[in-house]
């Protein structure tokens, strides 16, 4: 799980320093505050440990990736190339991990901890290509650095134990680039007796990007058929075109969801219907193929328990929409991390609202983490009420305001107590409720003066 983040210049964020992330970590805010900026630096990550391409420090996307962010000066602050771009992140992987020495036979335990930490400084040489200035990977109180020097690069530990990079002699070349932003190039390996263990760090950073799942806010219109050709996806894809094909694919897995101690173990079609019952929105779906042995399926949906199932095109918008982030919450895989862009996008405030319920219990049943961007003010408050009525702690939430001025996005931890009470609300944060109802009042109580 994601546990903190530092960036610097990034987009319209000079600087976010220790972000901390929870459970449930929520951003708020106006339009082009850089909430959005915060979700696309991680999905640039995503990307770019998903290319084929070794040798590209940073895939900043095209039309077909999670992404798309053009060209490494578009994604600087103040499109300034005398600048570096930055950060560090910090996670808990979901097993401990212990490093053996690879100087001593039997494997005997070297370095072990719990959190793991990522650094990395990226910049572009004058009309050249963009390069890594240093990276580093920190365990426990231990830190492996991998950084630019006169000639290559060099490799070299920081911390509390007597231990030292060995090199080869006779092997005195400069060590080359590293691999994409966060790799050891193989000549580690070749150069040194004992550093094959650092690969552990960076598959350990590629686990935990390949554990990151995303859903846009632009979802696909709910269709009349669906074509199934027995893939089993590894979540709803961004604009949540897959969710059929994953619910079919899960009718393929034995285990269950479980509700609680005591209640019967559902199917993940079954939560999901379960779900959008709670909400208010059907009674059930069913996902059906056409006819016997085909691979197009219907997706027939009742909006009460007495009435006759329909095609969910033939339903309202709101149903379709949702189906991806119910879906997305209960599939992927325990100890994931789900990045959810504006999650309540043609939902009716109650079903906004019930979205945080959602939010809360995949976390507790599936032991994972959700990042969400919102606009809305029911799905905050009832997060809030989550809290008062202990459904979940406090500090298993980590919600912030983004905002700006000059320029620079500005991130503000939103304070909250046990019982749910925020204590810094912003100046009109959701708008000036109060300040609309004085404006009726004022009006209606001219025109009745006006009308006498």
């Amino acid at each position: 799980m994601l546990k903190e983040i530092t960036l610097h210049n990034f987009k319209s964020w000079q600087h976010v320093d220790k972000m901390r992330l929870a459970p449930i970590t929520g951003l708020f805010g106006s339009n082009s505050s850089g909430k959005t900026s915060i979700l696309q630096w991680l999905l640039m990550l995503k990307q770019t440990a998903e290319s084929a391409d070794r040798r590209q420090v940073l895939n900043l996307g095209d039309e077909r990736s999670l992404v798309e962010l053009g060209t490494f000066q578009d994604i600087l602050f103040g499109h300034d190339t005398d600048t570096r771009l930055s950060w560090s992140v910090s996670w808990s992987p979901s097993q401990n991990l212990t490093v053996a020495d690879p100087a001593k036979k039997g494997g005997a335990p070297l370095f072990r901890g719990t959190d793991i930490g990522h650094r990395c400084e990226v910049y572009q040489e004058e009309g050249g290509p963009v390069r890594v200035g240093r990276l580093a990977y920190e365990f426990g109180r231990h830190q492996f650095q991998y950084a630019q020097a006169e000639e290559g690069y060099d490799l070299s530990y920081h911390g509390r134990s007597v231990f030292h990079f060995k090199r080869f002699p006779g092997r005195p070349w400069p060590l080359p680039d590293p691999v994409k932003c966060y790799g050891f190039p193989d000549q580690v390996n070749t150069y040194f007796q004992n550093a094959g263990f650092l690969g552990v760090f960076q598959l350990a950073f590629e686990q935990l990007l390949g554990e990151v799942h995303y859903l846009g806010p632009l979802r696909e219109y709910p269709k009349r058929q669906y074509i199934w050709s027995g893939g089993q996806p590894t979540d709803m894809g961004r604009r949540g075109e897959k969710v059929i094909d994953a619910l079919l694919s899960s009718r393929l897995r034995p285990e269950k969801i479980s509700r609680g101690k005591g209640r019967p173990k559902l199917t993940l079609e079954e939560y999901v219907a379960q779900w959008l019952r709670d909400l208010g929105l059907i009674h059930d779906f069913n996902v059906k193929p056409v006819a016997k042995n085909s691979n197009l399926y219907q997706v027939l949906v009742r909006k009460t328990k007495d009435s006759a199932p329909v095609l969910v095109t033939d339903v309202g918008f709101g149903v379709s929409q949702v189906l991806p982030v119910l879906t997305l919450c209960y599939y992927v895989p325990p100890h994931s991390t789900i990045i959810l862009e504006q999650p309540e996008i043609h939902l009716h405030p109650s079903v906004q609202a019930g979205l945080a319920d959602v939010f809360i219990d995949a976390v507790k049943t599936r032991n994972i983490q959700v990042l969400v961007e919102s606009h809305s003010e029911h799905l905050l408050r009832r997060l809030q009420r989550g809290i008062a009525e202990e459904k979940m702690k406090a500090e298993d939430t980590a919600l912030y305001f983004c905002d700006t001025a000059d320029g620079r996005s500005e991130l503000v931890p939103l304070n909250m107590d046990p019982v749910g009470n925020i204590s810094n609300w912003p100046k009109d944060f959701f708008g000036d409720e109060f300040g609309e109802i004085a404006a009726m009042a004022e009006a209606a109580a001219k025109r009745r003066l006006g009308g006498q």
